[in-house]
């Protein structure tokens, strides 16, 4: 067949709103950049509003090899990044109330002891 290089993959990605973010919708083959807009267009007015289309050559996305995905983990352990790093701070600080607001600190606020 002499039609094997006539299309190209492009991936769609759509807006809902201007201020939404970009969702990947689908693949289409399409012969240019031009024509997969088009094709995009019809796909989207028979189906939902949106604000915006991305048309993306998919030989232009490139992802990382696996060599590459390595240095996407993390180095060490860094719990205190997350908010479960901090999970013991509730029971701490109910400990520290309970301590600092007993009977016998709020009567020692104003001088005066128990049974006066």
């Amino acid at each position: 067949m002499g039609n094997e290089g006539f299309y190209q993959e492009f991936e769609v990605f759509s807006q809902r709103t201007d201020t939404s973010p970009l969702q990947y919708q689908f693949s289409l083959l399409a012969p240019n950049r031009e024509l997969a807009l088009v094709m995009a267009q019809e796909n989207f007015m028979r189906r939902e509003p949106v604000a915006d289309i991305w048309i993306v050559k998919r030989s232009d996305i490139r992802k990382l090899a696996p060599e590459e995905k390595q240095s996407l983990q993390r180095l060490d352990n860094k719990d205190y990044r997350t908010t479960k790093g901090y999970g013991y701070l509730k029971k701490k600080w109910r400990h520290y109330e309970q301590e600092m607001l007993d009977e016998k600190e709020i009567l020692s606020w104003g001088g005066m002891k128990k049974g006066d």
